[in-house]
């Protein structure tokens, strides 16, 4: 038991010193493991981990989760030193709330012992398999979206030695299963992409493609991938984060992580060897996600990346600075109404109207500090889903998505690299290189830098680059930020 500034560390053997409402509602342990998640970071641990524990302690089941760390061993390590428990802190304006979660089964460090998360993946207690590991860590070609075939890939599945990638681990795992006829398993993707489960079974098919003898056919008919929608916004954890852990819960707590109290989940119901009663906790069960889809990602994430690069050029630390930039609130509600709204039918008794309102509420939140930067990152493979397919389904009904403009503009102002007061912004993105030299080559005027970046393919396609009416109106916007800068425009 470790001790900072005279509290001890959170663990079992610590619980009674938490306040009884932030106590876990199960104890780490007590429940068997059904579920294997690849990837342990915070997002995981204040979304699933949560629902899965609040369905746990209504429904009860044998859904405990073994999470599993990819790349570092830190988290692993502080967890296993905490008998599995975290907190999550509840950021509001009126001030935080803490709670123990204790819905942690085990944890595992995928290089150290690659052989051991396949055998975890085989176990026939297994039998949901759930992801957070993001673009990056599919190992997904950013150009075509397909399995990049590196050697570290192939030769995840076409040798003896262990696997070290994502799609190496999971193809590995499942043909293990199909070997030792452990039953259907669903596996689950819970990233932040449209269509994630139809991306995930296409990858796995390509992986596939790959091992010589692969039981295709066992996979074909005993592993599901639904697709998912998840929302909550879970910025890093900072020190600040931590000292409001202590302070709720009377204890240290070294992988507490921090979110807004708002969350959801929207998954499709394609279970083969059963799931946990996540409905209970507030899930949405369903037969089809779409809609839920391009909503959040048209009128959440979309509107996400507008402050994101609009905030970040006017020096606007983070989205909650942005929101309350002179003018923001207006454009953002006229790229709702006007772009959004009428790109896109809604589920069922659901407004854009509504929605967006809320997401301009959640957004404002002050104690969520999440920075402009960091939700500006990779904005290439962001864009698309985003912004694009709004615009795209805008042209098609023979409209000119003048706001949804404004954002791709500030994208381009974004990646040239200076806000509107000269100073640096970095450029984290998978095609920074490819950015810059068509930046490079030209850019003279807005319009050059119109031409040069439409011909990044992977990015935008060529119904859209080729679109006169799209542009001239990003070709427009562009001139007025680099005439006037955001706030002018805001003005």
């Amino acid at each position: 038991m470790g001790v900072t500034a005279g509290l001890a560390t959170l663990g079992l053997g610590t619980l009674g010193q938490v306040p009884p409402p932030a106590r876990p509602l199960v104890r780490p342990g007590a429940v068997p493991a059904g579920i294997v998640h690849l990837g342990v970071g915070a997002f995981h641990r204040a979304h699933q981990a949560v629902y899965t524990e609040e369905a746990l302690a209504k429904a009860g089941g044998d859904w405990g989760i073994v999470a599993v760390a990819p790349r570092s061993t830190d988290v692993v390590e502080r967890l296993d030193a905490q008998d599995l428990l975290f907190s999550v802190v509840t950021l509001s304006g009126e001030g935080t709330q803490a709670r123990v979660v204790g819905s942690l089964a085990g944890v595992r460090h995928a290089p150290s012992d690659p052989d051991a998360v396949v055998a975890l993946l085989a176990d026939p207690a297994i039998r949901v398999v759930t992801l957070t590991v993001t673009e990056k860590g599919y190992r997904l070609d950013p150009a075509t979206g397909a399995l990049r075939r590196d050697e570290a890939v192939v030769g995840d599945l076409t040798t003896d030695r262990p696997p070290r990638t994502i799609p190496g681990l999971l193809v590995r795992g499942l043909l293990a299963r199909a070997r030792a006829g452990t039953g259907p398993i669903a596996v689950v993707s819970c990233d932040n992409l449209p269509d994630n489960g139809r991306r995930l079974g296409n990858l796995v098919r390509q992986a596939l493609d790959l091992v010589r003898g692969a039981d295709r056919g066992w996979v074909a008919q005993n592993v599901t991938f639904p697709s998912t929608t998840v929302d909550r916004i879970v910025p890093a954890t900072t020190a600040e984060t931590l000292a409001q852990a202590r302070t709720a819960l009377g204890v240290v707590d070294h992988v507490a992580v921090g979110a807004e109290p708002y969350r959801q989940w929207v998954i499709e119901d394609a279970f083969p060897g059963g799931r946990p009663a996540w409905d209970v906790a507030g899930a949405v069960l369903t037969g089809d996600v779409a809609p839920w889809e391009r909503l959040k990602l048209r009128a959440l994430n979309g509107v996400h990346s507008a402050l994101a690069y609009l905030g970040a050029l006017a020096g606007c630390e983070t989205i909650a600075d942005a929101l309350d930039l002179p003018g923001m609130r207006e454009v953002l509600g006229r790229f709702l109404a006007e772009d959004i709204a009428t790109s896109l039918v809604p589920p069922p008794g659901v407004t854009v109207d509504e929605y967006g309102e809320s997401v301009l509420e959640r957004f404002a939140n002050p104690g969520i500090r999440h920075r402009t930067l960091q939700v500006a990152m990779d904005g290439s493979q962001k864009l698309p889903q985003r912004v694009l397919h709004t615009m795209l389904d805008r042209r098609a009904a023979g409209a000119e998505p003048r706001w949804a403009a404004l954002v791709v503009a500030a994208w381009m102002r974004f990646v040239a690299g200076r806000t509107d007061d000269g100073r640096p912004l970095p450029l984290d993105d998978p095609l920074a290189d490819p950015i810059r030299t068509a930046l490079a080559r030209r850019a003279a005027t807005p319009a050059d830098t119109v031409d040069a970046l439409f011909g990044l393919r992977s990015v935008f396609p060529a119904e859209f680059a080729e679109d006169p009416v799209v542009r001239r109106l990003v070709a427009d916007w562009l001139a007025v930020l680099t005439r006037h800068g955001v706030s002018g425009v805001l003005r």
